[in-house]
């Protein structure tokens, strides 16, 4: 996670800490890709905490530190999972334009509960987001994930499915939502572990690439069992 740790959001999900960003480290990028070298990694993620507070949400951050990974071994796999930047056009152009093989952004929760869920974001946005992504980069694998056990019901999520493959994201996640701390949302059902299953067919059926669906399920979840370079139809 880069940026800081200190996010200028304050999600109903999510434990880190809402407070005003310090100032970004300007030597973060190279930081994270000497860790990437030493660590010997293939295939890496690299999200970040909301900075609603720049102008450009933090988007040439990422980039930067795209292209310190690239510069230290050409063969990685590159995975971002970034937050939505406000849907500013210019701040998906400089991620895209340091082309990471795969482009996350989480739908995290269905329609109905996105306002209680996620803060400022927006279910919308978040969709076209994704799509628009798609439309300057048709070669960048497009990702997005959901949150289960919110309170959510079977045809919001079969919904939520359809909305992601009508706005060409090709990989999907869903995990089991768990609270953080009791100041978060409640959890409203455990799903079991067989309806995840079920689910991970459903998705497949609905035209989804790939699909991590189980209670541990989480974005970056074994995120190097998908390789973006392997054509779909020899997966």
């Amino acid at each position: 996670m880069i940026a800081g740790e200190h996010c200028t959001r304050a999600c109903g999900f999510c434990a880190v800490s809402t407070a005003k960003p310090l100032a970004l480290e300007a030597d973060e990028p190279d930081r994270v890709a000497e860790a990437i070298k030493r660590l010997k990694l293939k295939h890496v993620v690299i999200t970040a905490v909301a900075r609603d507070d720049i102008a450009d949400g933090g988007a040439d951050h990422f980039g930067r530190t795209i292209e310190a990974v690239r510069a230290v071994d050409s063969t990685i796999i590159i995975e971002v999972l970034t937050p939505d930047f406000n849907g500013k056009e210019a701040s998906l152009q400089r991620v895209i334009d340091a082309n990471p093989h795969v482009f996350n952004h989480n739908l995290e929760t269905v329609e109905r509960l996105s306002p209680v869920v996620r803060s400022r974001a927006k279910y919308q946005l978040s969709l076209d987001v994704l799509a628009r992504v798609k439309e300057m980069a048709p070669h960048i694998v497009t990702k997005s994930g959901l949150m289960l056990g919110l309170g959510e019901t079977e045809t919001e999520l079969f919904q939520s499915m359809d909305d992601l493959r009508e706005h060409n994201v090709q990989v999907l996640t869903l995990g089991q939502y768990l609270r953080p701390t009791p100041q978060h949302l409640p959890v409203v059902e455990y799903i079991r572990p067989e309806v995840f299953d079920l689910y991970r067919e459903i998705g497949y059926k609905k035209g989804f690439d790939y699909v991590a669906s189980g209670p541990l399920v989480r974005s970056s979840y074994h995120a190097a069992d998908y390789n973006p370079l392997q054509p779909s139809s020899d997966r």
